[in-house]
C-alpha cells in the first residue's frame, strides 16, 4: 500500500533559479549590406537590371540618386513653431491670390 509521505526539508533540494542563467539563443546573423555595397552590386550584376526577366530597370538604375544626396540631418519639430510657419505661408499665398484677383 502506497501512502503519500510529506518529505522533510532536508530531503528536498531547492533549486535557486535566480542564480541560474539560461543559455542565449543561437541565431545565425547574416551580414547587413551597406548602401555602398548595394550600389556596387546593383551596377556590377546585370541580373538586378531586369525584373522577372521582363521589366527592364536599366533606365531606373541610371538615374538613382547616390546615398550622400539622400541623407538628411535630423531636425526636431516644435508644434507651435511649425503651425505658425505653415499658417503664415498659407496667409501669404492667400493674400497674393487676392491681390491678383483685384488686378
Amino acid at each position: 500500500v502506497d501512502i503519500p509521505v510529506i518529505p522533510d526539508l532536508e530531503d528536498v533540494q531547492e533549486e535557486d533559479l535566480a542564480m541560474q542563467v539560461a543559455a542565449p539563443p543561437s541565431v545565425q546573423v547574416n551580414r547587413v549590406l551597406t548602401y555602398h555595397d548595394l550600389d556596387k552590386d546593383l551596377m556590377k550584376y546585370a541580373a538586378f537590371q531586369t525584373l522577372d526577366g521582363e521589366v527592364d530597370l536599366k533606365l531606373l538604375t541610371k538615374v538613382l540618386a547616390p546615398e550622400h544626396e539622400l541623407r538628411e540631418d535630423d531636425v526636431s519639430w516644435d508644434w507651435d513653431h511649425l503651425f505658425t510657419e505653415v499658417s503664415s505661408e498659407l496667409v501669404t499665398e492667400w493674400d497674393l491670390g487676392q491681390s491678383e484677383r483685384e488686378d
